[in-house]
């Protein structure tokens, strides 16, 4: 059935259909070295109507507003990595600024006069912090060996608060298990506990409709595509399941799977099934070629499709983020501001042209707002030996 369908198609509908089958939220990037073509932002390549219109409709801003975000993202983007080199021992941290449209860089007072100056000349700003972020990463780490109540959602470094910043639900934070596990984090290092509304939860749903990919009763979203299948939520299925397409037709089995410690998966593709480096629009926004995997900085805009909610935007607000799920603690996530609901696990998250990761949990829906987190996508290649596929 699904071949009589293609060939009545035409080319557009070729790609979309590619897109939900093979991978249902694709994009497409090669992996993490700076320098090289397929991996680097695409300064040359303009932002599609559909992404501008999304960044208008979530961020409040006007067309020229988001173009200039976006200009400025990407050169953020590619200066991150030398200014953490330029800045040494005493980097603390750096990040997205919207308001100044600069990336932030911290540094610890002991940085010299000459780095301060080299870091302004490459056009970052520079703020004096107390904590270096290796200081911060050893108190995050360690904080990490203990043992979360389900009262404490998650916790992270902050680089511009210059802390690590523990997030406790809301009516929970005088728990006798969670004031003990605030006091044992503070033993850690520098600790800042903020309250949110909801404990994160895995984003799988049972069988409903939609364009999603489906495990026994589990429903979740596909992520990027690779040579050979696509990369996904670890939560979503194990190794060895057998994984259907939208039209209930087989399309392969997860070949690896992690949850909880992580939350990353793939998936063989096979079975007259294939894949496309494209990230679907879902209508909201034209589908997304994806140019690379480059990692945004903390500030940043990015966006997420996926197979309930469709397509959503907001900003990178943590990275390295612990996510205490009532299965188990997941470690290195990114935290975003975009919302998400069931069904929505194992989605693309992307900014830019730039894939980021696979999308995993959070707290809240994209009626009354929440956070998401997502595993980065370059983490997920690297473990499994994947090549992603790209424009």
């Amino acid at each position: 059935m699904r071949r009589t369908r293609l060939t009545h198609a035409g080319v557009a509908a070729l790609l979309m259909i590619g897109s939900w089958t093979a991978a249902g939220t694709l994009p497409a990037a090669a992996q993490d070295a700076p320098d090289s073509p397929t991996t680097r932002a695409a300064d040359s390549t303009p932002a599609s109507d559909g992404l501008l219109r999304a960044m208008q409709r979530d961020f409040g801003l006007t067309r020229a507003e988001a173009e200039d975000r976006l200009a400025a993202e990407r050169e953020a983007t590619e200066l991150a990595p030398e200014a953490r080199r330029t800045a040494g021992p005493a980097y603390g941290g750096a990040w997205f600024d919207a308001k100044s449209e600069k990336l932030t860089v911290a540094v610890t007072p002991d940085a010299d006069a000459s780095t301060v100056r080299s870091l302004r000349a490459s056009g970052a700003a520079v703020r004096t912090v107390e904590h270096s972020a290796r200081q911060l990463d050893a108190a995050k780490s360690r904080i990490d060996r203990l043992d979360a109540p389900s009262g404490v959602s998650s916790w992270a470094v902050d680089p511009a608060a210059n802390t690590v910043v523990v997030n406790v639900v809301a009516g929970k934070r005088a728990d006798n298990d969670v004031r003990s596990f605030v006091d044992e984090a503070r033993e850690a290092g520098p600790v800042t506990v903020r309250t949110v509304e909801a404990a994160a939860e895995t984003f799988a749903a049972g069988t409903v409709g939609g364009d999603p990919y489906y495990t026994g009763n589990v429903r979740c979203s596909i992520g990027f595509s690779v040579h050979g299948g696509f990369v996904t939520a670890g939560h979503c299925g194990g190794v060895g399941g057998q994984v259907r397409g939208w039209d209930g037709s087989y399309i392969g089995n997860f070949q690896g799977s992690s949850f909880p410690g992580n939350d990353y998966a793939w998936v063989n593709v096979g079975s007259g099934w294939w894949t496309v480096p494209v990230v679907l629009g879902w209508g909201t926004v034209p589908d997304q070629l994806v140019r690379g995997s480059t990692e945004a900085p903390v500030g940043a805009s990015i966006c997420r499709s996926g197979s309930t909610t469709h397509w959503h935007c907001g900003r990178v607000l943590a990275k390295n983020e612990t996510v205490n799920y009532s299965q188990g603690a997941v470690h290195q996530m990114t935290k975003t501001s975009v919302c998400a609901e069931p069904g929505d696990s194992g989605g693309s998250f992307i900014s830019g042209d730039q894939a980021q990761g696979v999308t995993s949990g959070g707290w809240g829906n994209c009626s009354g707002g929440g956070e998401t987190w997502f595993q980065p996508v370059n983490e997920i290649l690297n473990r499994y030996g994947l090549t992603l596929h790209t424009a």
